[in-house]
């Protein structure tokens, strides 16, 4: 029987996972075990190197903004690597502050800016940004969200706790439509980004154990990358989807 392996990158999970956003590496591990596929984890931290092709499934958390700022340093080092990881069809699920340095710019609570890595076309800016509708202005977007997925029909739920507030960019879509909560920026009723195969969220609790059947697609399209003979679908499909 051949044995399959997924390798998971966690970046700065030292340092970016405020938000136990190490849960969703747990949920990928759970449905991994379920169809007999082995993880490989490794945390990528300041100072490590990240190689494009050494991994399957990468995970960048959520932070407050001095760890994120001390991420943002960091960070070029590893962004043509991740640059090439996404578009190649890399898997990746980015929360919060992990989806904000992905874009092009994001703005801190204090008005400073800082660059992302510019990987993908969103921006980020504060509470307080004359991009924002008056009655969104001056208040953190805080409670519980649900959004539904226009292509698969699929809902999400979770919990979001921001101040920045997201505007996506050209050559992406959102995650879902805001059925009740806030969302990307309170504005236009978006959540979420994706990106070929990168999902970006504000979602905490975290998304992929409390939502099942978003864990098992980041999930499946992660090993067909790799071994693309087998129906990871129907593997999955005989697995029960938790969700709550």
């Amino acid at each position: 029987m051949k044995n399959y392996q997924l390798r998971i990158a966690h970046l700065y999970g030292d340092l970016m996972n405020t938000y136990g956003d190490y849960g969703n590496v747990i949920a990928i591990k759970y449905y991994a075990k379920q169809i007999q596929v082995e993880t490989d984890y490794h945390l990528i931290s300041l100072g490590d190197s990240f190689k494009a092709n050494d991994y399957d499934f990468v995970l960048f958390g959520g932070g407050q903004d001095y760890e994120e700022s001390v991420t943002a340093k960091d960070l070029p080092g590893k962004s043509d690597e991740i640059k090439e990881y996404i578009e190649n069809n890399g898997s990746l699920l980015a929360v919060c502050g992990g989806f904000q340095l992905l874009g092009t710019t994001m703005e801190f609570a204090n008005g400073k800016i800082i660059n992302g890595i510019g990987a993908m076309s969103h921006h980020t800016v504060n509470l307080n940004s004359s991009e924002l509708l008056d009655n969104m202005r001056g208040k953190r977007l805080i409670g519980n969200i649900q959004i539904k997925n226009n292509e698969s029909g699929e809902t999400y739920h979770g919990f979001e706790n921001h101040q920045g507030r997201t505007f996506l960019g050209k050559g992406e879509k959102a995650l879902g439509t805001v059925v009740s909560g806030n969302g990307n920026n309170g504005d236009d009723k978006t959540e979420g980004v994706i990106y070929k195969q990168v999902y970006g969220t504000y979602f905490h609790g975290p998304i992929l154990t409390r939502n099942g059947n978003l864990a098992k697609r980041i999930l499946k399209n992660a090993l067909l990358k790799r071994y693309p003979d087998v129906d990871w679908q129907a593997k999955l499909d005989g697995i029960p989807t938790e969700s709550f």
